[in-house]
């Protein structure tokens, strides 16, 4: 299987437990690493043919900015469950990351993964 990925997609969002969280918004990070067999794509050399990672990319910034997401898991999962179907993705992973979320690290979240990283093409 082919990777297609965004990595540092930098995000402004409404997310968090705590009171306060609810009325600021606060940096994130999402990375996507994403299944796709990139034989067709480089064959036809047609964008028709690809997983648009700017398509990809822009759904990210929309299901960030359409909610306030308490859990960076629930915000994981939204964004792999979302991109899988509507783009019909065999295999994704997500890293959904809150700098400076604990003091002393650079960076805290969660990275998932779904869908079967196996998948074959048929040829």
């Amino acid at each position: 299987m082919d990777i297609v990925y965004v990595r540092d997609l930098r995000l402004d969002a409404r997310i968090g437990i705590y009171e306060w969280e609810k009325r600021i918004l606060q940096k994130i990070r999402v990375d996507l690493e994403m299944g796709w067999d990139n034989r067709v794509p480089a064959a036809s050399d047609a964008i028709k043919d690809t997983l648009n990672y700017k398509t990809a990319a822009k759904r990210v910034i929309e299901l960030v900015e359409s909610d306030h997401y308490e859990l960076v898991e629930r915000l994981a999962e939204t964004i792999a469950d979302t991109l899988m179907h509507e783009l019909h993705i065999p295999w994704i992973q997500v890293t959904v990351g809150k700098p400076g979320a604990v003091r002393g690290s650079s960076e805290v979240g969660v990275r998932i993964e779904r869908g079967n990283r196996q998948w074959q093409a048929s040829t």
